[in-house]
């Protein structure tokens, strides 16, 4: 059964970075294009980004996408979301989901991982 496992959140002061890790494993490592979201409590999850299978596209979903870096590594089964410049509004539980499909667009989500816990303040 397909599982996702996010990795690398905690408490930075605002300007710090962090890297994100989604390691993904199952009967089968999917080959699928992975989103990042965030979830505010009290609110819904948000979409950040999204790569597709091989690397090679990328979507982010706001403006501020400058400080938000999504990539694959090398065995395919981890997806990093790397964010700089942290801020308070940064602060959430960050996800990561694989679709159904290859494509970022639309996206269909078929699994959720259990979240990490950013925390910016000072």
């Amino acid at each position: 059964q397909l599982q996702l496992v996010e990795s690398g959140g905690g408490l930075v002061q605002p300007g710090g970075s962090l890297r994100l890790s989604c390691a993904a494993s199952g009967f089968t490592v999917p080959r699928y294009a992975i989103g990042w979201f965030r979830q505010v409590s009290g609110r819904g999850r948000d979409a950040i980004a999204c790569i597709s299978t091989s690397g090679s596209t990328t979507t982010y979903a706001n403006s501020d996408k400058g400080r938000f870096t999504i990539s694959r590594g090398n065995a395919n089964n981890t997806v990093y979301l790397q964010i700089d410049s942290l801020k308070p509004e940064d602060t959430g539980i960050y996800y990561c989901a694989a679709s159904r499909s290859t494509a970022c667009s639309p996206f269909s989500p078929g699994a959720w991982g259990q979240g990490t816990q950013v925390t910016v303040s000072s």
